[in-house]
Formats: C-alpha cells, sequence, structure tokens
C-alpha cells in the first residue's frame, strides 16, 4: 500500500511540474492506438488548422501597425468591460507608461541638483612623544537644490556644518564649499549664507545667475503608494536617480543625537551623499528634501525626507538673518512622570529646574520648583510637548501656562522672547 501511494504521489508531482510529459505519455498510450482511423480524419486537420492560425497571428504581431491597432483594441475591450476602478489600474501597471513618466522626472529634476563637497580640516591628538597635534584635511560630499536663479541652494545642516570634537580629534568648521553643476565640470566656490542644526537645513550661494531652479509641490497632499524618485549625488556618482513610492506620511523619526523629526519615508534608495539632494513626484516636483536612513542588518529601503513644505520659513530666514528666530522661554527643566512625581511628592508635568535671568520665564514668574502641568489649556508632562506649542507661536506672542507651586496651582502668561 505504502509502494501505491509513493507511485502516486510521483505521478501527480510529474503531472504538476512537467505537464508536456504528462501529456505526451498519455498520448502514446494504447486506447489512442485504437482510435488511429479517426485521427487521421479529425486530428490531423485540426492541428492543421491551429497551425494555420498560429502563423497568421505571428505575422501580424510582427507588424508594429497591426500589433498596435490588435493590443489597443484589447485594451479597449477591457476598459469598456469593466468598472472604473479596473480600466485605472490597466493603465497605471503600463510599464511603458511608468518608464516615462520616471524619464520625465528625472529630466526635470535633474539641472536643479548639484553636487557638494567639503573641506575641513581634521587636528588628531598625539601622545607618543607627549602631546602633539596633527593636522591634515578632510572632505565630505552631499548634494544640494538650486532654489533661485541667481545661485541659491538648498541642502542639509550637516552636509557643510562638520565642526565637532572629540577625545582624540577635532573637526573644524567647514573651510571650503565647492558645488559642481549638471552637466558642468566647472567648481563653483560657495558661501555658507545661514544654516540651522534643529531642522539640519542649511543654504548656500554661488555667484552665478541664469541656473535651473527647482519647482515645490505641496507636501501635505502627497499619498501614500505615490510615485517617488530620488535624485542626488551618491557616493560622488552625480546625477544618480533611485525610485520607489511614499512609504509612509508624518514619520517621526530620531537621529543618532536625539534629534526627532517629522519626515517623509520612503523605499526609494538613499545612500551615503545623497543628504541634501531632491525626493520628487512625478511631475518632477520636488516633495521633500532627502536626509537621513536605517541602516543595518535586516533593514531595507527605510530613507527620510524633510517635506519641503516645513523648510519654506526656515529658507527664507536663513537668506534673511543667516539663522532662525525661534521664541524663547528660558528654562531648564526635567519631565515628571508618575512614578518619579510620587517619589518626590510633586505632581506630573515639567520640573523647573532654572530660570534664566532677564528671560520671558523670569519676566512672566516663573520660578525653580515650579511643575508646569498646563500650556494653552493642554495638559503636559514633556518638554517636547511645551516646546512644540511654544514652536507653534511668534516672537512677541503671548503663551499661557499652568503651574502647580507648593501643591496650589497659578496661571501666568508668557510673552516669549527671542532665541539668543
Amino acid at each position: 500500500m505504502e509502494e501505491k501511494n509513493k507511485e502516486e504521489k510521483a505521478t501527480n508531482f510529474k503531472t504538476v511540474q512537467n505537464p508536456g510529459n504528462y501529456k505526451t505519455v498519455y498520448e502514446s498510450s494504447d486506447a489512442n492506438k485504437v482510435k488511429l482511423g479517426f485521427s487521421r480524419g479529425f486530428f490531423i486537420p485540426f492541428v492543421s488548422g491551429i497551425l494555420g492560425c498560429a502563423i497568421v497571428i505571428g505575422t501580424c504581431f510582427g507588424i508594429p501597425s497591426i500589433r498596435n491597432n490588435l493590443l489597443g483594441n484589447f485594451t479597449s475591450t477591457t476598459s469598456n468591460s469593466s468598472d472604473g476602478l479596473n480600466s485605472e489600474y490597466v493603465n497605471q501597471t503600463s510599464l511603458s507608461n511608468y518608464s516615462d513618466t520616471a524619464v520625465y522626472a528625472a529630466n526635470k529634476i535633474l539641472p536643479c541638483i548639484v553636487g557638494i563637497k567639503v573641506e575641513y580640516n581634521v587636528n588628531s591628538l598625539i601622545s607618543m612623544f607627549g602631546r602633539q597635534t596633527q593636522t591634515s584635511t578632510a572632505t565630505a560630499s552631499g548634494s544640494g537644490i538650486i532654489i533661485s536663479d541667481d545661485g541659491y541652494i538648498l541642502t542639509n545642516n550637516h552636509i557643510v556644518a562638520t565642526s565637532t570634537s572629540e577625545s582624540y580629534y577635532e573637526v573644524s568648521e567647514a573651510t571650503k564649499v565647492i558645488v559642481t553643476l549638471f552637466n558642468d565640470e566647472t567648481e563653483y566656490e560657495a558661501k555658507i549664507i545661514g544654516k540651522d542644526e534643529q531642522t539640519d537645513l542649511a543654504v548656500i550661494k554661488i555667484e552665478k545667475t541664469g541656473l535651473s531652479k527647482a519647482e515645490f509641490a505641496d507636501s501635505d497632499n502627497i499619498k501614500v503608494g505615490e510615485f517617488a524618485m530620488a535624485v542626488g549625488n551618491p557616493l560622488g556618482m552625480q546625477s544618480s536617480i533611485t525610485c520607489g513610492v511614499i512609504s509612509a506620511v508624518n514619520r517621526e523619526v530620531t537621529d543618532s543625537d536625539g534629534k526627532k523629526f517629522t519626515l517623509i519615508q520612503t523605499d526609494a534608495a538613499i545612500n551615503s551623499g545623497n543628504s541634501g539632494g531632491a525626493l520628487v513626484n512625478s511631475e518632477g516636483k520636488v516633495i521633500g528634501i532627502n536626509t537621513l536612513k536605517l541602516s543595518g542588518t535586516g533593514i531595507e529601503g527605510m530613507g527620510f525626507a524633510i517635506p519641503i513644505n516645513s523648510t519654506t520659513d526656515i529658507t527664507s530666514q536663513l537668506i534673511q538673518y543667516s539663522k532662525v528666530k525661534r521664541p524663547y522661554i528660558g528654562i531648564s527643566g526635567m519631565d515628571l512622570d508618575e512614578q518619579t512625581a510620587k517619589t518626590n511628592n510633586l505632581v506630573t508635568g515639567i520640573y523647573v529646574k532654572s530660570v534664566e535671568d532677564f528671560s520671558a520665564a523670569e519676566k512672566a514668574g516663573i520660578k525653580p520648583g515650579d511643575v508646569i502641568i498646563e500650556a494653552e489649556g493642554k495638559k503636559i508632562s514633556k518638554m517636547d510637548e511645551l516646546n512644540e506649542i511654544k514652536n507653534s507661536h511668534k516672537i512677541g506672542d503671548e503663551m499661557k501656562i499652568k503651574v502647580n507651586r507648593n501643591g496650589q496651582e497659578k496661571e501666568l502668561t508668557i510673552t516669549l522672547g527671542e532665541q539668543p
């Protein structure tokens, strides 16, 4: 019985995996030899007819005009016999249409993207023969987006602001910023106009006019699944594109320095050097600025871009003031969760550790030891929540808060100052 089951399984496997052979064996069986006369009278003309039809159809499809008409009629028939959703699906899945979309978007945005090379000094501390300093020159690269025809370029702060210090080395501010344009080997030295660490944005400028400036889309209206193209200079390979889709919108991401961003997520490949480049839609319009990616074992296709709508005010301020003017309260505080508050006989909220002299907080009457529990009528328990509400106001605006002081609640009004 077991041997029989094995034979049946083998026969079934053969049927599924190689139906041609299975059919050939079946047709050569003894049962068909009995019906030889019938085959001659019917089967051979039938097969000849099929072969003739195949030759005619093959010839028609070999002639472009006939082939296009046939395919056009097929698409039309399919569209008419299905509902609107299916018809749209047929059109959207055309590889030709997808290719044309990518070509159009690339041709429109590529002249607006620049390569950026930054030079800076690295002072290495050597202690082999006493404490000595050895200076060397290093470079970093990235991308940028032309935002005006007279040479203003938007990029990431982390590209042009490389200053950092560790126990064994020190990296200077950028000593030189070089820009290369699309299809132009000339190197243009750029000036840093303004930079902002909080938003990771910067504006630089080259002395050249007649440039192709990028066109911005409304990044508030993008949808998950929408076409997306990342453009930049990954690994120094200028004018490279990668394609994908919008994976998510309003994605909250924390970088390695602890800064929080609300970003567009895409699976279009973003590599080292893509930072500062553009994420564009199917029309070649900028919807975001490529800024970071997740990397590590088991991670693929998780890149992020700053929504372009959130950059416009920052960009204007960087050009006008060389910095971003932000409202300021003037306190240092710590978050009080329920457990910490209970342990210290306090309430949940933001514990005020110190108040800066002459600040908006001092003028409003906030004191060290206060616990801020509300801002603009909203209960809060974290500094991030307070900052979010503060940043929704402008310098000079009034903001109402509620504090708990020695067990009693007190309402205060802060006139927001300018961040030093």
